[in-house]
């Protein structure tokens, strides 16, 4: 059992080599690498390294498989009784990362 969890874009992902993940838009083109520095935890059979707050030295590698938008998410602000309606579209950008090494 190989995983590690790492921090990126004020989230926490626990990873796997070979697992693709949604993350917050990170700069590079389509299959270019990225390396994740900020490890929390690192599990590689028996052996468990704990950082505090990351583990110095440890660092997980990707490629970035595309970059998009997600689907459009509605907000919409309603106040009763006082004709206050707002209706508006949202699309935030992201990354998908397939983890190569740990």
């Amino acid at each position: 059992m190989n995983f590690a969890i790492i921090e990126t874009g004020g989230k926490q992902y626990l990873v796997k080599p070979g697992v693709k993940l949604k993350v917050e838009k990170l700069p590079g083109e389509k299959d270019a690498s990225v390396a994740f520095d900020k490890v929390l935890l690192h599990v590689n059979g028996d052996s468990l390294e704990v950082g505090s707050p990351y583990i110095s030295g440890a660092s997980v590698s990707g490629t970035i498989q595309k970059q998009a938008r997600e689907r459009k998410k509605i907000v919409f602000k309603y106040h009763s009784k006082t004709r206050y309606r707002k209706k508006k579209g949202h699309r935030q950008h992201f990354t998908e990362v397939e983890i190569t090494k740990i």
